[in-house]
């Protein structure tokens, strides 16, 4: 490390000090048991949060869910591939290879049986 460089300030924890150690004092406690739940207010933060976000055009959601469908369509196909092949592999080891096996004797290599 060059000279130059200085190196970071070492970050502690912070300790609670000893007035912070206690629990939460009874005029807290009080405040939390008193607030009531209003369904008014709630929905009003509902419908300002709400008109915070940023909602997509419906030209992006129309791309969006073009890419969606073609991934699905590309996944189900490679899906079907393997299902395929492994099921065509799993049929050759129970059934002891017979296309091999006859591959073998069409070429002439099969066993004299």
């Amino acid at each position: 490390m060059a000279k130059d460089q200085a190196l970071p300030p070492v970050v502690r924890p912070r300790t609670p000090g000893p007035r912070q150690t206690g629990a939460v004092s009874a005029r807290a406690e009080e405040h939390v048991a008193k607030k009531k739940f209003n369904p008014l207010q709630f929905f009003r933060e509902v419908r300002a949060e709400a008109r915070k976000i940023s909602w997509p055009s419906r030209r992006e959601t129309w791309i969006t869910s073009v890419m969606v469908f073609i991934m699905v369509l590309l996944t189900s196909i490679f899906f079907f591939v393997v299902d395929a092949a492994l099921g065509k592999i799993v049929q050759e080891l129970l059934t002891g290879f017979p296309s091999l096996q006859s591959l073998l004797h069409m070429i002439g290599i099969g066993t004299g049986s």
